[in-house]
Order: C-alpha cells, then structure tokens, then sequence
C-alpha cells in the first residue's frame, strides 16, 4: 500500500535476527533464515517485521555494538540477502523497519581505530568523545558518569586519554557535535532507504546530544537510576540525557525520510517520562515514540486506565499515535513477567531460574493473552515480539555458563541479564533446535519449547497461535480511527472502552467471573465461563 500513514495502526512483528531461524545450520538465526519464514509473519496478519541489528558486530551487546553501518554481519548473509528479504517481504505485503543505532559504534570501527592510532586533540578522536582525565596524572576518569551497564562510563586508553561509553567499553559514543559524525548518518539513512527499507527504530534516540563544553560536569549522584536523574536537571539541561539539541537532529533527518515516496516512518526508543518523550514523536521529527509505561504497567485495571490515558492525550497533543508494547528484546518475556508479584525483583527471580516465587505457566499465558488482547483493542501502533504469538515464557533457567549477555560479566555476575527472552524460536516439535536450524542452537532451548512451537500450534483451536491471528485478522477489520471511550458503570477491576467502530473491548483482572453487557461476542482471550468473562480474559463484543 502507498498510505503514507501506514506505520499509525500498524502491528509490527520484532524479529531478533539471530534467534529466528538459522538456514544455513550453523546455530546461529541469519537473514535468509527470515526470508524463509517470512509467511509466518505474513499468515500471522502483522502489517510490518521490525529487524533488530543485523550488521558486523562482535556482540559485545548483541548486535547493538555496530562495526559497520552500512553492512551485514557475515555470520547472518550478505546485503544480497539482506536486498532478497525485503524484495520477499514487499512481495507478501510487509513492511520492513530497520534499527539504527546512532549513538555509539563498535570500538572495531574503522573511526574508533584510526582515532586510537591518531592520538589526542586529533580530527579522529573528535568523531568521538575523549577527554584527559582528572588528578595528578590523568589517572582518574573525567567525570563521575555511569554506564548503564554498571561501571565507570569512561575507559582509559593506552596514552593515557579516557573515551565515553554510555554502554559497554566496546561501544564508544559518537561525538554529535562533529558535522561529519551528522553526515554520516545521512548517509547511513539514505543507503537503507534506497535498498525499500520502510522505517527505522532509533535505538537510545534520548542520548544523542552531549553538553560537552568544557569543564564537562559531575552528575554529583551516580547512583541514582535513570528517572532520578533526569528529574535533578531542568527538562532538557541533563549532560548527556534528552537534551534541548538533540531534536535538531531528527529535524534533519525527517528531512531525508520526507524527501522518499511514501515518506520513510521512524520511531524512538527514548527510555524518558512523558511529556518529554512526545517531543521525539512530532511530524516534523521521527514521528513516533515508543510508550514502556505499558510495559511497566502492574496487572492493575486503575494503573493501565491511568497509563492508557496519559498515553492516548501525549501522543495526540504530539500529533502521533501512541505505541504499544509488552514484550522485546531486553526484558522479561510477559507471560512470565505479568504473573511476578508487584516490587518483585526480576533480576533476583532469573537468578533463582524462576523458582523464587516460581510462575505456573498456565496462568501466566492465561494473562499474556488477555493483555494482549487488550493491547491489540487500543487505538496505536502495536509491537509484538517474536515467540510471544507462541505463549512463550521467559527462559529463567539458563545455566550461567552457557549466558551471552555482556551485562552477565559486565556486572561482575551480579545481573544475569536478557538472554532468558533471546532463545531462539520452535518451529517444529522435533529436530536438534525445533526447527530453528539443522543443528543445535546458540542458546540452548528447554524440552517445553516443543509443545509451544509453529508446529503444534498450527491450525489447532484454541492454540495461542491460532488466537494471535484471529485477533490480529479481527484487529484489521475493526480498527479505523484512533480514539477510544471508556464505559460507564464499569465494576472494580475491569477495564472497558469502547471504539467509536461500534465494538466494545472488556478486560477482567479482577479474581471473579463478571458479566459481559449485551453484544455479539467476537472474540475472547480464554473460554467464556457459563456465558460470563473469567479473570484474566479480554472480550471483544460488537454493541
């Protein structure tokens, strides 16, 4: 389709290229992998696949780490497969978004290296940021900034200068004062653009701008967490967080998208409150933004209310639609994470592998699908993550020596990291990987994963599967406009709206069966119970 408003309602399918299907047998998912199972998405009734970092990485941060913008890691295909995808997606009606990651490279990129060998006050360390250090001998870092990966954010380099790494050691931040470091991007930008890539995902999009002016500045409280920090500076003075300047550069760059037919859609990943975050999602900048107050939601009816609303009135006053989102690539897959206690610790409960408290899977893929349901009833874009169209759980139990996660030894074995959401997916109840590839996988997959996989859910009534697709086939037909109205004499723990295309959506996270009002009943997230809605299921009902 040529609407150039496509990307507003669309359902947009995150593939996690190397745990999505390995073709070439070496355990490792790849790019023909994807194009291969490209009908899977296309069955399924996503309006558009969404692919995390495929370029020359080592993977200090799972594909995050990029060696080369504008390539593709070997290991995964090469740009003729990459040109083969998107060719095949089109074919089958999807949309193809891809990551970019303009806040930092790999320390192996061609500029990291050539700045280590150029050495201080050169050209090629301004690409980057790089700062002598503080005491007698430099021998201090020059500020008291944290990675958010634990740790110093600044590593010190053989002669003695220190460089900025907001994330791991490996992935030094760029400097976007430098008009070349700008330019390059445009480059980047325009290189997918003209291989028919439809959208781009703008990883760490807040980060971008730095106040650098000399003497750089202490946080003064490094401990705090991100929230925390960004509230101690007037909005938009952080030193390196969702500063006033960064908007000029989504400015430019919607330029670029603006300059293709039908314009390129783009959508930021800014981990900051709203209504911060909306200024990222203006028509003049990237467009969307995406919301993680749902993610972060308790399995409360007042508490999605609220969140809905803020989210719904934010992303209006911005002229964008809102986003929606439960699962990806860096937290804990919902249908385990919806059933832990509120204030659980997750990172503690992964480092019991799940036992402490320990989640009955049942229940918890009872509640994944009525959150889903419920996420697929609202006015916005919607974000699936691959597997979770499986009812797959969160993988709590990996042995600590097969972990990949940087942030596993980043943290000196304190936080076991996201690999527990990472493992590659079942396509088929046997084989070495379930059909991920034709030997093992690069993580190793739990016997229950065969159960959950395409192939024996395929067809069969009542399979997670099997609803994602009426509910996405249903989702399409009913969804027009982006408003929704909340319903009167609503019971206690019942969230209920109605969409102005005559169709009502009604959650249950209350411990009792309710009564469903009057209406033909579409679809529901688990059986109806004596014609009532159980706890922790969504309806659809045309009223």
């Amino acid at each position: 389709s040529r609407n150039p408003d496509w990307w507003r309602q669309a359902v947009v399918y995150q593939v996690y290229p190397r745990s999505f299907a390995d073709a070439d047998g070496d355990g490792l998912g790849d790019l023909p992998g994807i194009t291969a199972r490209l009908t899977h998405l296309a069955a399924l009734g996503v309006d558009a696949l969404w692919l995390s970092p495929f370029y020359p990485s080592e993977l200090a941060d799972g594909g995050y780490d990029v060696a080369d913008p504008r390539d593709v890691d070997p290991r995964l295909g090469t740009l003729d497969d990459f040109d083969a995808l998107v060719a095949e997606a089109h074919r089958l009606g999807l949309k193809v978004i891809v990551d970019i990651v303009p806040n930092h490279t790999s320390h192996q990129h061609v500029w990291f290296q050539e700045a280590l060998r150029a050495g201080p006050g050169s050209a090629a360390r301004d690409r980057y940021v790089f700062r002598d250090g503080r005491g007698a001998r430099g021998e201090l870092p020059p500020t008291d900034w944290q990675s958010l990966f634990g740790g110093s954010a600044w590593q010190r380099v053989p002669d003695g200068q220190w460089y900025l790494h907001l994330f791991a050691p490996e992935q030094p931040d760029l400097n976007w004062d430098n008009p070349e470091v700008r330019a390059d991007f445009r480059t980047t930008l325009r290189f997918w653009a003209d291989r028919g890539v439809d959208g781009f995902r703008i990883d760490v999009a807040h980060a971008l701008a730095k106040d650098l002016s000399e003497p750089l500045r202490d946080l003064g409280a490094p401990e705090l967490s991100r929230e925390e920090a960004l509230a101690e500076f007037a909005p938009g003075t952080h030193p390196f967080f969702d500063r006033d300047e960064v908007h000029e550069i989504y400015r430019d760059w919607r330029k670029i998208f603006d300059s293709y037919s039908p314009p390129r859609a783009a959508v930021a990943e800014a981990w900051i409150p709203d209504p911060r975050r909306a200024l990222y999602a203006r028509p003049d900048e990237l467009g969307q933004a995406f919301n993680f107050e749902y993610l972060q939601a308790p399995w409360d009816a007042d508490a999605l209310r609220t969140v809905i609303t803020d989210t719904l009135a934010t992303a209006r006053g911005a002229g964008a639609s809102a986003t929606w989102v439960l699962s990806n690539h860096d937290v804990v897959r919902h249908a385990s994470r919806l059933m832990l206690p509120p204030g659980t610790d997750e990172n503690a409960w992964l480092l019991s592998g799940g036992h402490a408290p320990a989640v009955d899977p049942e229940a918890g893929l009872r509640r994944a699908r009525a959150a889903t349901q419920l996420m697929l009833a609202l006015p916005g874009s919607a974000y699936v993550y691959q597997g979770e169209e499986l009812g797959l759980p969160e993988v709590a139990d990996l042995p600590t020596e097969v972990l990949q996660d940087p942030v596993w030894e980043q943290t000196g074995r304190v936080r076991k990291g996201r690999d527990g959401c990472r493992v590659p997916l079942p396509w088929t109840r046997t084989g070495p990987s379930y059909g991920f590839g034709a030997s093992g996988s690069w993580l190793p997959q739990p016997p229950g994963f065969a159960a959950y996989s395409v192939g024996a859910q395929d067809g069969v009534e009542g399979s997670t599967l099997e609803f994602y697709r009426a509910a996405l086939r249903l989702r399409r037909k009913l969804t027009t406009d982006e408003t929704l109205t909340w319903a009167q004499d609503t019971p206690p723990g019942v969230l209920q709206f109605d969409r102005s295309e005559g169709w009502r959506c009604v959650t249950n996270l209350s411990d009792a069966p309710v009564d469903l009002p009057a209406g033909e009943v579409l679809l529901t997230s688990a059986p109806l119970e004596d014609g009532r809605l159980g706890p922790d299921t969504t309806a659809w009902l045309s009223v």
